[in-house]
């Protein structure tokens, strides 16, 4: 039976990456992973169930360590490094804020805002576990990782919000700028 869960858990990861996080369906993954709504019930009884083992899979795919352990690097360099993995392309961008819309916007539902709040708890715990090793080597600034860790998410979804409107002749560079200007606000 296990199979049948991993098989569920791969097709909706499947259909996240192929179609964005508001595809996702109960139908749409039942039907993909090749099973009854009712065997994916069973092994997600709610939506949110499976909204949040798709998302950390999504997420844990994407969102690697990379070298926030690594202490040779400055300590603004390696979070710089991890956050970045949040801003993408021009392309993904875009891709994101039709997200938000569908989450936001007069078309929303209960699921579409569930579906988020798995994405954000997941962004947050990740950022939370960088900054929790800096903290460990003193490289935080006085306060909670928890709450730092918001902050950047935050800053994030700003900064991509201005990202998608930016004229700036290297994007590459405003980008490293806008990620390094929030570490600024987290690190000593």
């Amino acid at each position: 039976m296990g199979g049948h869960r991993q098989g569920i858990v791969t097709a909706a990861r499947e259909i996240a990456v192929e179609q964005g996080m508001a595809a996702l369906s109960v139908r749409a993954v039942a039907a993909r992973a090749g099973v009854g709504a009712s065997t994916l019930r069973y092994y997600f009884p709610t939506q949110r169930d499976l909204y949040d083992v798709v998302t950390d899979a999504v997420f844990d795919s994407r969102l690697g360590d990379l070298r926030i352990h690594d202490t040779r690097i400055p300590a603004v360099d390696r979070l710089v490094e991890c956050l970045r993995q949040f801003v993408t392309p021009a392309d993904g961008l875009e891709q994101w804020a039709a997200t938000v819309a569908a989450v936001a916007g007069p078309d929303s539902t209960p699921d579409r805002r569930a579906l988020w709040a798995s994405a954000v708890r997941r962004a947050h715990e990740r950022v939370t576990a960088w900054l929790e090793v800096l903290a460990a080597e003193g490289a935080l600034r006085d306060g909670d990782p928890v709450r730092h860790a918001r902050l950047l998410v935050l800053g994030i979804d700003g900064g991509s919000l201005w990202l998608l409107t930016s004229e700036a002749s290297d994007l590459e560079q405003e980008i490293d700028e806008i990620l390094r200007d929030l570490a600024a606000t987290v690190l000593r």
